[in-house]
């Protein structure tokens, strides 16, 4: 028995590209960039797949810069490129639940619509990966 399970809380490094399907399907992929404790490290960068009513959240409400937090799962996606023929890995982070954090005011600026669930307030500037 194994757990695959991840829990993030950062700002989206840009805004969501959303991709609608003829079987009614939605998808939203997006970066999630995430602090590290000590102010001096660089943020790690997560690729997230979003689907379905949370992906129309994303692509609605979610922006460049925008505070979330996410629980998903990692997966491993696998691809052989056409121009070199090579096999290609990107790790990507399959979100199941999606939720906006922030303040009214950060929705107002462009960053987000606030709706609490993982808690932390609005960070510092020093906090803040762009």
């Amino acid at each position: 028995m194994g757990v695959n399970s991840i829990t993030l809380v950062g700002r989206a490094g840009r805004d969501p590209e959303v991709r609608y399907f003829e079987s009614g399907s939605v998808v939203a992929n997006l970066t999630l960039a995430v602090n590290r404790r000590s102010s001096g490290d660089e943020p790690d960068w997560f690729n997230l797949e979003i689907w379905g009513k949370q992906a129309q959240v994303a692509a609605d409400y979610v922006r460049k810069g925008a505070l979330v937090g996410i629980i998903g799962s990692f997966k491993l996606d696998r691809w052989t490129d056409r121009a070199s023929g090579e096999e290609r890995t990107k790790p990507v982070i399959r979100v199941d639940r999606l939720e906006l954090l922030g303040s009214k005011r950060d929705a107002e600026a462009g960053g987000g619509m606030g709706s609490g669930g993982f808690g932390g307030g609005a960070p510092s500037e020093e906090e803040v990966p762009f």
